[in-house]
């Protein structure tokens, strides 16, 4: 390498440096946090109470300890239950609503039958109401419908998606319509094309969705707050966020935090397997 060359070089270099240490440092004060409550889930109640912001354990006052974990083991904290109960509801609000949105995207993106620009305005309006506004009506159909406290009352109003219908609209239309014309000429019917061909197409845009609607529905609180009042059909934000009032007065911080920590993991695990393709699906979705 010339001299002249190494001296274009160099800032560019010394410039990649100092972005990777920024980043480095970014990094860390996203995690301190998480670090933080994992920490704190060992922590008997006094050292959380004199050392409630370190990250290390104060022997003299019984850290690190197992209470908090036996403090999810009581008879109206159903831990366990509440796992179960999110991962059902998750799972099958996941599968509804990539299912739902992925038939009504490519219906959006394809068909071209009277009104359909009409309804694809409907589906961005519908995305700039906040949830709340619509919490009240939610739970006035759902108890017309008598679906209160029913596990399709927690899993059916979360399989339609607005956002879902957005992404995979947008990604499908990026799909030369050639390959459709061709499968057409082979003998294909609509939905066969859209099963064998262009689902398999638009794999980045389905995990990114089904990545966001895990993410979206095991983290989901107002909705189950308002469609369930019984404590063996909580999930498991709910029943973290009422755990407080379990204890009375004394609030096991430990406990909370280790439940929290329990929440998070799956998730945390789901993106970093899969964040290759969610930013495969994103990319896509924002360049149509």
């Amino acid at each position: 390498m010339s001299t002249r060359l190494r001296d274009a070089l160099a800032p560019n270099r010394a410039m990649q440096r100092v972005v990777y240490v920024m980043l480095a440092i970014a990094g860390i004060v996203y995690l301190l946090p998480f670090a933080l409550a994992i920490v704190t889930s060992f922590k008997s109640l006094p050292d959380f109470t004199q050392n409630s912001s370190t990250l290390w354990f104060d022997r003299e006052l019984g850290s690190p300890t197992l209470d908090g974990l036996r403090g999810l083991d009581r008879d109206n904290i159903l831990f366990t239950r509440w796992f179960l109960n999110s991962v059902f509801v998750t799972f099958c609000v996941v599968v509804g609503r990539v299912f739902l949105s992925a038939l009504a995207g490519y219906a959006l993106a394809r068909i071209r039958f009277p009104g359909y620009r009409i309804v694809f305005s409907f589906v961005l309006a519908v995305m700039m109401v906040p949830a709340i506004v619509l919490a009240i009506p939610r739970f006035l159909l759902l108890k017309q419908l008598g679906l209160i406290n029913t596990y399709t009352g927690l899993i059916l109003p979360l399989m339609f998606d607005c956002f879902g219908i957005f992404l995979m609209k947008q990604f499908m239309e990026q799909i030369p319509i050639e390959i459709e014309e061709a499968a057409a000429i082979d003998g294909a019917g609509r939905f066969t094309t859209f099963r064998l061909i262009i689902l398999p197409i638009a794999r980045p845009a389905v995990i990114t969705l089904t990545i966001l609607a895990t993410v979206g529905s095991w983290n989901e609180f107002l909705h189950p707050l308002i469609a369930n009042s019984r404590n063996n059909l909580r999930t498991l934000p709910v029943g973290l966020a009422l755990l407080r009032g379990q204890f009375g007065s004394a609030q096991p911080w430990n406990t909370i935090m280790l439940g929290t920590v329990l929440m998070t993991i799956p998730m945390a695990i789901i993106y970093f397997v899969f964040q290759r393709y969610f930013r495969q699906g994103v990319a896509g979705a924002v360049k149509g």
